[in-house]
């Protein structure tokens, strides 16, 4: 979906390059209270399973996503918006850009980690269909906070069709 939708604004969703770094971090540090470092990204991003996008608005970052490729699931390590970027479709864009990576083939499912402080996280996950399904205790270096670990399961087609009422069938 590079796309605009229903409301919001158009973003183009690409790759993270190396020149990107300045505004990710940017906007790394203006979301979170303990943000990554540049040598964070740069660990995570060498990594073969490792990959970053960014989405992008009149040609500067408004959103980036951090992302592990495993053999059933895709694992979400970073994804944030510019502040004053928030509430205009940008995050449900990069999400559905994740979402339409999924098949039931493969990878059927996203799962994540949100901050139990992390409540705008949590509703905007939820509001994706993502559930919480555990809770990680002092998962975090920093801090002593938990963690909630969200999963977004791809539906099977079996599953979204409606379940027939053989007796109303019958009956009627």
């Amino acid at each position: 979906m590079d796309s605009m939708t229903d409301f919001g604004i158009n973003i183009h969703i690409r790759w993270m390059i190396r020149r990107d770094m300045p505004e990710v971090l940017q906007i790394e540090q203006g979301s979170f209270e303990f943000p990554w470092s540049e040598e964070d990204f740069i660990r995570c991003l060498r990594q073969r399973n490792c990959i970053g996008m960014v989405a992008e608005h009149d040609n500067r970052i408004v959103g980036f996503m951090i992302y592990e490729l495993h053999k059933n699931q895709l694992h979400i390590l970073n994804f944030a918006v510019r502040p004053d970027y928030r509430r205009r479709n940008v995050g449900r864009q990069m999400a559905d850009k994740l979402i339409g990576k999924l098949s039931q083939q493969r990878r059927s499912r996203i799962v994540l980690e949100v901050r139990e402080t992390n409540l705008a996280a949590q509703i905007f996950f939820k509001h994706l269909g993502f559930r919480a399904m555990s809770v990680l205790r002092d998962y975090y270096d920093d801090t002593t906070e938990d963690a909630y670990v969200m999963h977004y399961r791809l539906q099977s087609v079996a599953e979204t069709v409606d379940p027939v009422n053989r007796i109303a069938r019958l009956a009627g």
